[in-house]
């Protein structure tokens, strides 16, 4: 049997099946936030955990989950985050339901998303280098096909999808260039292109 692999850093995640899903695979240890209940209480232990071992938030793809990473950034500016996209926590079965979460994503989406940590860090003047004018010029608001282009450079990035008033936000709380931004736009603009071409013939 081949050995798990060794995550030394606490994975905050919303509950127990999310844990199993990740013991099935690393040899981790989690906090559990038992959902959208978490509070004062929690935070400050996280705050502990994080000074001693390191956290990485990884919560899942939906409101709750979003709304947790949230008051965890704001209370720890230097923890680490982790995201899947929406597609790899849908349920493979109907009987689970329809909720997406970490539980049911897969060795690949796991392995995937702790191999692109984010650190959330305290905002600065050089954190503000991105603009509305740099979304605006690379398609990312206020165009017909906005919400694609979104879709794409949040899942390059892996940095969990924004509609676009959190863009411009989450771009710049994560320290992401303006480089790598373009860089993802370019090649989708490129692929857009030689697939209209290929559409002619």
């Amino acid at each position: 049997m081949e050995k798990k692999k060794k995550i030394t850093k606490v994975i905050v995640v919303e509950g127990r099946d999310d844990t199993a899903q990740l013991k099935r695979f690393f040899d981790v240890d989690t906090y559990e936030t038992n959902g959208s209940s978490i509070n004062a209480q929690d935070l400050e232990r996280l705050k502990k955990i994080h000074t001693k071992r390191g956290i990485i938030v990884f919560t899942d793809p939906d409101f709750q989950g979003e709304r947790i990473r949230k008051m965890i950034m704001q209370a720890i500016p230097t923890a680490e985050h982790a995201f899947i996209q929406r597609d790899e926590g849908i349920p493979k079965s109907k009987s689970k339901g329809h909720s997406l979460g970490v539980e049911h994503a897969d060795f690949s989406a796991l392995t995937a998303a702790l191999n692109h940590v984010e650190t959330s860090s305290v905002l600065t003047e050089q954190a503000f280098a991105l603009t509305q004018s740099d979304l605006i010029r690379l398609g990312l608001i206020m165009r017909q096909d906005s919400r694609k282009c979104r879709e794409v450079l949040c899942f390059e990035l892996r940095i969990g999808y924004a509609n676009g008033k959190q863009l411009l936000k989450r771009l710049n709380m994560f320290g992401i260039s303006l480089e790598a931004i373009e860089n993802v736009m370019k090649k989708y603009e490129k692929e857009s292109e030689t697939w209209k071409i290929k559409q002619k013939f």
